[in-house]
This record gives C-alpha cells, structure tokens and sequence, in this order.
C-alpha cells in the first residue's frame, strides 16, 4: 500500500516538472537544485506520520499548502489546515515547521508537516506536495546526503546516524551515539593535525634547510610527531574488531553433548521456541542460528548438534558443522547436565572439548544445566570442574548469573561503548587507518625527504578520506544506501 501511495507522488511530481517554465511570478526559481520530499516516519498506520521536504522550494510548498499563507515563526510548531494547492480541497488540520537554512538538519530551507497517520492523509499530502512545481520524491538517504554535501554531518557521522537507525541493542545505541557525536572524526582530525605539522616541519627543513634562522631540531620534532601517532594507530588496529562485532553480532555458540539441554538454553537466551527440544538425542542435526539481544550486546546465537560419534551420515554432518562452528565462535557456551557429570559423554566433552578449547585461549562459560534435578547437597561426585554456572533451564534459577557473566564477556569481545577510545565499526575505518600506518612506516624508512613529505601526504589524505573528504561517488552510494527514504 506505501508503495502505492509512493508512485502515485512520483508520478505527481512528475506531472508539475512539466509546468516548470510557467510558472508565475510569486513562485521560486529552482536553478540551485532539487527540492525533495519523503514520509520520514515509519510505514503503517500511526497517530502521526511526520513528512519533510528540503530544498529551494520548501518555503514555496508551505505557502502552497498551508492557509494562512504567511510562514510560520521559524523552529517553532504552528497548527495549520493543509488544503490541495490546485482544488482547495482540504487535507489535513496539522502541525507544521519551518526550518529556513542553514540552520535545519541538511542545511537547505526545510519543511516538517506532522499529520495524522492514516493512509488516506498521508496519501493525500505526498500527492499534493508532488503537484508543486520543483519538487520531486526523495531517494534513499537523500536527506542525510545533503546534510553531508553542506558540511551539516561528516562521514563518521553520517555512518553513526546509520547505525542509530539500525540500532537493536542498548550497547549499539550507545556505540551510535558516540559515532554521530563525532567522537571517532574529531580523532581523526587531531591526527590530521598532526600530519599537518609534521609535514610542515619537513617542507620547512626542504625549503630552509641551509637557512641559520630555522630553528634547531626541526626534523626531530616531525619523527617525534610520527611516532606518536603511529602508536596511537597501532593501538586503535590492535583492537581485535571488537567495533565490527558491536556492529553486526559477536558469534556465541552454544555446544555441549546430547541432551544436555543445549537447544533449551538458545530458547531461554531467544526468548523464543526457536529449537526442537526433546528428550530424545541428537534432536539438533544442523546448526540453528539466531539474532539476539545479550544483555545489551548484539550476538548470532547458534544451537549446534549434540558432540559424539554421530549414529548416521546425517548426524555426522551436523557434528562437523558443529566443530566448524566452534572455531568460528567469539564466545562458547559449553553446557554440561549437572545431574550427569560422571557419564562417558559428560567425561569425554570435558577432556577433549573444554580443555582443548582453553588451550586455545578462546572465550568460553561452562553450564551446568538442570541445576533442578541436583539434591539439595549439591553436585555429586564427579570429575574436577573448570570455573562454572550452575543454571536451570526449566526453573530460570541462576539466569540472572549467566547473563552477568555473558555481560562481561561480550564487552571485552565487542568492546565498552561507553568507555574508552571511539570503536572501529566499519571494514572502511580500519582500510584508512591501515593505509595511514602504512604510510607512516613508509616515513620511516626513507632517507629522501621529498619522499618522505609525500608519505606524510599520503598517510593524512586517509584520515581525510575517512572522515570523508574526497571520498569517491562509489563509497558514498554504498553508504547512503544503508539509510530508509525520508531519512
């Protein structure tokens, strides 16, 4: 139905583009570009949908719309009845507001109209708006590319506005925020700043260097400058991605033998019935996978099969997935039943799995499952047990420590979005800063100092591609892309 409601506005627009070259005095002139317009608020029915349009032509398209047809104070809300501009017809009785640039969100003169939600209003104001001449629909992130065109949002930001938008988990928000507070571009700046002085000190020595009134130590100071920053990337580099994994999910994979209660954990972390659970087992044959909030971080959340001897083709195959799994994971999840532990399969996972898999340092919490089925003196005789959680999936007694300990897990694997550095969130970010480095060592080596002011060059156009200075149309698109229309 939006979609509908979408063509029937372009196809508007597209009609008043031909009435362009008549218009009359009282209209703008429209040679400084495109004025857009765009449901900004989500589809579906609502008490209010917000629509926005930016560009020359905003102040115009008020006027068109709105009665009285002077323009209201700027930045403040003003109620007013929305008629058709050609039939008079009235639309909707809505609040309006005028943000005339370069103080608005992309910089141009826009309009904000907060009508109510309902299809027919909604249909009916984006049908209006495409009559009036110079104005066409939006494209996806078209605002937000404005904003960055007019030095509103750098790129850094922009990325941020994007991940706010896509935000899930309480640790995404925060990270987002940080970003499109301009934490990550202001250090990039202060690092091209850097750049800035060094290369000066070596231009300055290439130009002056037989000169008795430069000053002592130029050079030093530069390889003083450098060295700096190159701890400073290094460190940033050195972060295990844990910005990209606060972005899209750290991988937990839950592994353990048969009938340990595997898939009723993932369904109890899920808070969904997404596995089979049975006490038949290997209930589990192929990996199931799930997109989850853990404790306020991301996580792709795998149930895998049950680890032995598989009995059939098809089991083993999924026994070999879940080792794949296993090397892949950021975090494991290793469930044991607690009212087993002195059985051959409990033994064995222990030995070959949970002590393997600490060898390897990688992450891992031990579960003891079915913490109900214990007598009241507690665990029984058994083998000796690594640091544990006892849990019971059936009663939730000792989730509220899982998820502490899946808390502190997931922020050294994802990092604290709430301290420290600004995170590296995109494969983009990381390419620049590597590049930089580069470049930087690069300066190092070289004992030509007209190479070496082009390395310093070289490595701050990176920082400046990355907070987006002569980035190429390519990247934009692709990061543009990422944005709904209207946004």
């Amino acid at each position: 139905m939006w979609r509908e409601l979408w063509t029937l506005a372009a196809r508007a627009a597209r009609g008043s583009c031909r009435l362009c070259t008549r218009q009359s005095s009282g209209a703008p002139a429209f040679g400084s570009g495109a004025t857009i317009f765009a449901l900004s608020s989500g589809q579906g029915r609502c008490g209010i949908a917000v629509i926005r349009t930016s560009g020359p032509a905003s102040r115009h398209a008020l006027r068109s719309l709105t009665a009285p047809r002077d323009l209201p104070q700027a930045r403040s809300a003003s109620l007013r009845l929305l008629s058709d501009p050609h039939t008079g017809e009235p639309l909707d009785r809505a609040l309006v507001l005028w943000f005339p640039g370069p103080q608005s969100f992309t910089g141009e003169d826009c309009v904000e109209f907060h009508v109510h939600g309902g299809p027919a209003v909604v249909s009916g104001v984006l049908q209006a708006l495409g009559s009036v001449p110079g104005l066409r629909p939006a494209e996806a992130g078209e605002f937000t590319r404005r904003a960055f065109a007019h030095g509103k949002l750098s790129l850094t930001e922009v990325e941020g506005l994007a991940d706010l938008i896509h935000a899930e988990t309480e640790a995404q928000r925060r990270q987002a925020l940080r970003q499109l507070d301009g934490e990550l571009g202001q250090l990039c700046h202060s690092w091209a700043e850097t750049l800035t002085k060094a290369l000066a000190h070596v231009e300055a020595y290439i130009d002056f260097g037989e000169d008795d009134n430069l000053e002592e130590g130029v050079l030093e100071q530069a390889d003083s400058q450098v060295q700096g920053l190159v701890v400073a990337l290094d460190a940033h580099l050195r972060d295990a991605r844990r910005g990209q994994r606060l972005r899209s999910g750290a991988h937990v994979v839950v592994t353990g033998p048969p009938n340990a209660g595997k898939s009723s954990l993932v369904n109890l972390l899920s808070q969904k019935p997404v596995s089979i659970v049975s006490p038949e087992p290997g209930t589990t044959r192929d990996v199931l996978e799930i997109p989850v909030d853990l404790a306020g971080f991301p996580a792709l959340l795998s149930d895998t099969a049950g680890l032995r001897e598989g009995v059939g083709p098809v089991e083993q195959e999924g026994v070999r997935r879940a080792r794949e799994r296993l090397e892949q994971a950021d975090l494991i999840l290793a469930v044991l039943d607690a009212s087993d532990l002195a059985s051959p399969s409990s033994c064995s996972f222990l030995d070959t799995v949970v002590a393997l898999l600490g060898a390897q340092s990688q992450r891992l919490l031990l579960v003891l499952n079915k913490s109900d089925l214990l007598p009241s003196a507690g665990l029984g005789p058994g083998p000796d047990l690594p640091p544990h959680l006892l849990l019971s999936c059936l009663t939730r007694e000792g989730l509220d420590g899982l998820l502490e300990a899946l808390k502190k897990e997931l922020a050294v694997v994802c990092g604290d979005p709430s301290t420290g550095p600004p995170l590296l969130t995109r494969a983009r970010h990381r390419h620049h800063l590597q590049g930089c480095l580069d470049a930087l060592g690069h300066y190092k080596q070289t004992r030509d100092l007209a190479l070496a002011a082009e390395a310093l060059r070289i490595a701050r156009r990176h920082l400046t591609h990355l907070t987006g200075g002569g980035g190429t149309e390519e990247v934009l698109d692709i990061i543009f892309r990422d944005f709904c229309v209207g946004k």
